[in-house]
């Protein structure tokens, strides 16, 4: 079996290609961080529903949803769907809205199964 060596005059590029390679590994998830941070503070100045809106009154503002999910359960929830967020309702009154993803490939929360 033959021994590969490095010469020594290589030693040092190789060295900055490592270090610059596990650099940019341990940046990834902080920049990640930032990115859901900024996307969650996007979140809570959009233009949703509030919670204890009725279905009418989300209805009359945002138009028709594109889907409707439900109702589902007892109690009944039912999910529309908006372009930029989803809105739950309880019965007839909102109990949460969220912002939709921007893409497919966002990365989020995994989804409730």
């Amino acid at each position: 079996m033959k021994k590969t060596v490095i010469s020594p005059r290589f030693a040092p590029a190789l060295m900055l290609c490592l270090l610059g390679f596990y650099s940019a590994l341990a940046v990834a998830p902080a920049r990640a961080d930032t990115l859901l941070i900024e996307r969650v503070h996007k979140e809570r100045n959009m233009d949703m529903p509030r919670r204890g809106s009725t279905m009418e009154t989300v209805r009359q503002r945002y138009g028709e949803p594109q889907t409707v999910k439900g109702p589902v359960g007892q109690p009944p929830i039912t999910t529309w769907v908006y372009p930029r967020f989803t809105c739950y309702f309880e019965h007839q009154w909102v109990i949460d809205c969220v912002a939709n993803k921007v893409s497919p490939l966002e990365k989020g929360p995994r989804p409730v199964r």
